[in-house]
């Protein structure tokens, strides 16, 4: 399949010069017309991934379990506003509320808001939330201010990052140009000024050739969320696979079908992502008046948090009422989610509280 974006950003790179890899991750996953978010559900085996809140609905219960607790322990706001950035099909959040039914006067509390851009999505995430009176925003901004719970599942590692690596001669920004025959191709442009963005760039330790990563819309992101927890109680749980930062390498990679193809090779037909570092969003949100779990330069393994929450008694009472396959089944998703060779090492959490708050549930002190 053609990708329609790339002649228009052949010719944008041709007339105006190269590009940030930032707006080329943009350009490809929300362009209005193009982009791959904005264009389809990328989501399940038809897709070209899958989330945790898709291999089983035990993990939206225990982010529902989470969140049911932190709304106890914030003393019970009515009304609280309950967002989740990035909803997918609105799976999680599904699931998250089923889970919670039956906490008195969780659901006639909420006000539910999700920050998405893409219609494809907005529609899934309709029929998955129907009866819930769900809300949509295009970015953080949009939801009104107050008491706050949210949720952020492989949100912050599709924002668009830009990259720098290490020469002879100092850090040079890796940029998408144009090549001889004039097809997309990664290239490098001096960044003089790069020890400005971030105390990594001043770390004489750091080889020739080594690569650097820098996510703005991320660290915009966590501000904002800082920012609305040091103003009113609230709670937010962020789980993407990254670490705990600085950390050097090359996380960019393109998803599709399920496998990994070239970055630059189908603009708009791929899912695009790179590792998040955690430590970089909770410095900026604690710098903003935000708590911080488990601490600064630390993160907890999503296998970790999910044993903390109850998923292994959670599966051991789905399966006493299922058939030997749904227990297979089970069995089998339990292992992907909190395995360490699966999602449970390679997926981290962190929390965010406002201040006071302390160490949330699954979250050690």
């Amino acid at each position: 399949m053609t990708s329609p974006l790339l002649p228009l950003l052949t010719r944008r790179i041709a007339l105006g010069g190269p590009i940030s890899i930032a707006t080329f991750m943009a350009e490809a996953l929300g362009h209005p017309a193009h982009g791959y978010y904005i264009t389809r559900d990328p989501l399940g085996v038809m897709g070209d991934f899958t989330t945790a809140p898709e291999i089983s609905q035990m993990f939206g219960e225990m982010v529902g379990v989470w969140l049911a607790d932190c709304w106890l322990r914030l003393g019970s706001p009515d009304p609280v506003t309950l967002v989740e950035l990035g909803p997918g099909r609105g799976t999680l959040m599904a699931d998250a509320l089923r889970a919670t039914r039956r906490v008195p006067g969780f659901h006639a509390a909420l006000r539910l808001a999700l920050v998405e851009t893409s219609p494809a999505l907005r529609s899934r995430q309709a029929a998955n939330l129907e009866g819930y009176d769900p809300h949509w925003h295009d970015n953080l901004a949009e939801v009104p201010a107050g008491p706050m719970l949210m949720v952020a599942n492989e949100f912050f590692d599709a924002l668009p990052i830009r990259q720098f690596v290490q020469g002879p001669r100092g850090w040079a920004e890796r940029k998408v140009g144009l090549d001889e025959t004039g097809a997309l191709t990664f290239m490098l442009e001096p960044a003089p000024m790069a020890a400005a963005l971030h105390p990594v760039f001043a770390d004489p330790r750091i080889p020739t050739g080594a690569v650097a990563e820098l996510c703005p819309a991320g660290i915009g992101v966590a501000r904002e969320i800082g920012q609305r927890l040091a103003a009113n109680p609230g709670a937010a749980l962020l789980i993407d696979y990254g670490y705990a930062g600085p950390a050097i390498g090359d996380t960019l990679q393109a998803l599709r079908a399920h496998r990994m193809v070239p970055v630059l090779e189908a603009p708009g037909l791929a899912d695009l992502t790179a590792h998040v570092d955690f430590t970089a969003l909770a410095q900026v949100a604690q710098q903003a008046g935000a708590e911080a779990h488990p601490g600064p330069g630390r993160t907890i393994d999503q296998g970790d948090w999910l044993r903390a929450m109850g998923i292994e008694a959670r599966a051991t009472a789905l399966s006493r009422q299922a058939t030997p396959q749904q227990t297979a089944t089970i069995a089998a998703a339990l292992i992907r989610l909190i395995d360490p060779g699966r999602m449970g090492r390679l997926f981290k959490a962190i929390a965010l509280t406002s201040p006071g708050f302390g160490p949330p549930a699954g979250f050690p002190a």
